[in-house]
């Protein structure tokens, strides 16, 4: 078996895909070594692009905002949930079509940009709802959606994302706000953003990537969505989703690769192999046993090899479904909950 050699990530791809919250900020704090991570892409001379499912800004205002966090960007850097469902509600409506926004202005200037007219009360000639998460968002602009959906309009959301992370904590995402529209209506939206995977393959097309990374901190839309584009997928510990998320996770919100940050994106990186029932990455390894668990032969589950080896075994082993086995060390004890 030929064993490859112990490339950092910064030179097994050649475009980097990052989510923003949770992954280079909690709010308007940068998370720490976020920026120099990105920076180290760009001087590798490698393409950057900001994936994100946040309906509340611009890309010239999510710009500016991540320069307010202390991460330099441009424009053309971003391309958002907002972005890619304008332009699919306006495939699936008559051009110059009345679209009710159930969102922010940034929300209703992509409309307009894609050639549709936004308003924000519904009437007769409604002929689509978007929805996008924003801090004003109140019952009132709900209300007018519920109207127009019943009413039959094709209701298009930007993302689900249940929760949002921010400097408290996590607050009620999109998805709760599309929730209660669904509980209200009984309708069913269509999904632009995370996890379908339509934004990771125009960010992939728009920088002509022939090998991206997709970097994100959420299982249910970062993870999934690469994994549904056909694009490996890095899970930092950062914002929602843990290590254990990760290994107990359906095999479609299983990534790639793990780390805790950012910091070692540039560092020496061990892939692991896998020989029938083991599986090592540099010098720890980890063995499926009869019972369907994983013991670790070496190293402790926080060390960044061993959780490679873990996922290797999953990926191989566990392919049609999640895995529910227990955590063993060397001596066949289990292991309690893993920290994140």
């Amino acid at each position: 078996m030929i064993r490859r050699p112990d490339l950092s990530l910064l030179e097994q791809y050649d475009a980097f895909l990052f989510d923003l919250d949770g992954t280079l900020m909690h709010g308007a704090r940068q998370i720490p070594h976020a920026g120099d991570a990105v920076e180290a892409v760009r001087a590798a001379g490698h393409h950057v692009v900001f994936a994100t499912n946040n309906a509340s800004r611009t890309p010239r205002q999510a710009a500016d905002h991540l320069g307010v966090v202390g991460i330099p960007a441009r424009a053309e850097e971003f391309v958002t949930s907002p972005q890619v469902a304008a332009r699919l509600l306006a495939d699936r409506v008559p051009a110059g079509a009345t679209v009710l926004v159930v969102g922010g202005p940034s929300l209703a200037a992509e409309v307009e940009a894609a050639g549709m007219v936004p308003v924000e009360e519904d009437r007769e000639d409604v002929a689509a709802v978007i929805q996008g998460w924003s801090p004003d968002l109140g019952w009132s602009r709900l209300a007018e959606g519920a109207y127009a959906i019943r009413r039959g309009a094709v209701w298009m959301a930007t993302n689900v994302d249940a929760t949002l992370p921010t400097e408290r904590g996590l607050a009620p995402g999109n998805g709760s706000l599309v929730a209660a529209l669904r509980h209200a209506t009984g309708a069913e939206p269509l999904v632009a953003g995370k996890p379908e995977p339509g934004m990771f393959t125009v960010a992939a097309q728009q920088v002509g990537a022939r090998r991206p990374l997709v970097i994100g901190d959420r299982l249910d839309t970062d993870i999934e969505g690469a994994n549904r584009a056909g694009i490996d997928a890095l899970l930092v510990l950062t914002g929602v989703d843990g290590l254990e998320d990760a290994l107990r996770a359906d095999p479609v919100r299983r990534p790639t690769h793990v780390l805790p940050d950012l910091e070692r994106l540039g560092a020496p990186f061990a892939l692991p192999v896998v020989e029938g029932d083991r599986a090592r990455c540099g010098a720890v390894g980890a063995t499926w046993t009869d019972q369907g668990d994983i013991r670790l032969d070496h190293g402790d589950i926080a060390d960044d090899r061993l959780q490679r080896a873990v996922l290797a075994l999953l990926a191989v082993h566990s392919a049609e479904q999640a895995w529910t086995g227990r955590l063993l060390d060397a001596r066949g004890t289990a292991l309690g909950p893993i920290p994140r």
